[in-house]
């Protein structure tokens, strides 16, 4: 270390890059010997870390690891990378095609995490952004993303059950797990009025070696949701899936996967 390198600072940095570095995560005592530091002095970094969720403890192993917020804060340089960039590619020649908001989402727990928005130019047109959190159950995306999942998974996800947030959610373990097994086969997840009043949603899963690495969708206000632009919206996002795909095929995608 350098003489005029702030050492608690230094020592934050150390943690987070060692715990980047690992598939796997690491003890406290791992990761005192790893940065040459006490326990004792590390300590509180960790739990602060904890708290704001920049790394996560699993309890069963009590090994750390890089948590979601550490994505957040770094969000700005994944915008940069390529294969973000062909995605976000992808989703301008869906808005250009449809004329509507295209987002791209992961999973995070029970919840996409927007990664990408698109706008559309319309005047009338959804509203979120990037690094929102939805509960993935009533959204498409979120289906979409869900899409490989068991009845047994979906019930540890949502310990408490499923939340209603309008009239139109699906708050039945069995319908949603119903409605998974529909998209498994048709490749394309919908959503009618179940997260917000007066939106209807299209999404694709986009898969590497048959995991859901991520998912993107369309948003469109109902009263433009004809069976027109329906269609045309659910060809674009399965050709738009289907160059993805090939995409990541090819290249390492790891970056787009986030502790759950």
């Amino acid at each position: 270390m350098s003489f005029d390198e702030h050492r608690p600072t230094s020592r934050v940095l150390d943690i987070l890059e060692l715990l980047a570095s690992s598939n796997e995560g690491h003890t406290l005592t791992e990761i005192a010997v790893a940065i040459d530091a006490p326990k004792s002095t590390i300590l509180p970094i960790i739990r602060t870390l904890c708290h704001r969720k920049f790394i996560s403890l699993n309890k069963m192993t009590s090994r750390y690891s890089i948590s979601i917020n550490a994505f957040v804060v770094g969000s700005s340089y994944l915008e940069d990378l390529n294969i973000l960039n062909i995605i976000k590619e992808e989703m301008q020649y869906i808005v250009n095609q449809s004329l509507e908001t295209c987002q791209m989402g992961i999973l995070v727990k029970g919840d996409v995490l927007y990664i990408a928005k698109i706008d559309s130019l319309e005047p009338i047109r959804l509203v979120s952004f990037a690094g929102k959190k939805i509960p993935a159950y009533c959204t498409a995306v979120g289906k979409a993303l869900l899409s490989r999942h068991s009845r047994q998974q979906l019930h540890e996800l949502y310990p408490q059950g499923l939340q209603a947030f309008t009239p139109q959610t699906i708050t039945d373990f069995s319908c949603l797990y119903e409605e998974i097994c529909l998209i498994r086969e048709s490749n394309v997840a919908t959503e009618s009025e179940e997260i917000t009043n007066n939106v209807q949603c299209l999404a694709v899963p986009l898969c590497k070696d048959g995991q859901v690495i991520a998912a993107i969708s369309v948003s469109i206000p109902k009263f433009r949701a004809t069976p027109e632009k329906m269609s045309l919206i659910r060809n674009l996002l399965l050709a738009s899936q289907r160059k993805i795909e090939q995409i990541f095929s090819t290249v390492n995608v790891d970056l787009l996967t986030f502790p759950s």
